[in-house]
């Protein structure tokens, strides 16, 4: 199961990510997400964990919890294909159908 770990404290690293999480089982992979201008962390990161059962636990001990002086979020991460296929963006619906150049002619 893939966890989002958010509200990172910012020197955080993937060693000590990875730390935190096998306490409740085997991790396949711990990644924080760094920013690529700046090179610094983003502050959220996404754990691994291939039994489900240890990764709900993880999920319903750690969210909320105190690490290094933050409350970190812990959720499941959904894919982002999944997240976006509820979107109803754009202007089409409002201005009669047609793509956006057809709206502006």
């Amino acid at each position: 199961m893939n966890i989002y770990v958010g509200s990172l404290h910012f020197k955080m690293n993937e060693a000590e990510l990875r730390e935190i999480f096998e306490e409740y089982g085997e991790v396949a992979s711990a990644k924080i997400i760094i920013d690529k201008y700046s090179g610094k962390s983003k502050g959220f990161g996404f754990v691994e964990m291939p039994n489900e059962a240890e990764a709900k636990k993880a999920i319903e001990e750690l969210n909320g919890a105190e690490v290094q002086g933050r409350n970190i979020i812990v959720n499941e991460s959904i894919e982002r294909s999944d997240r976006r296929s509820n979107f109803r963006g754009g202007d089409s619906d409002r201005r009669g159908g047609g793509n956006r150049r057809d709206n502006y002619r």
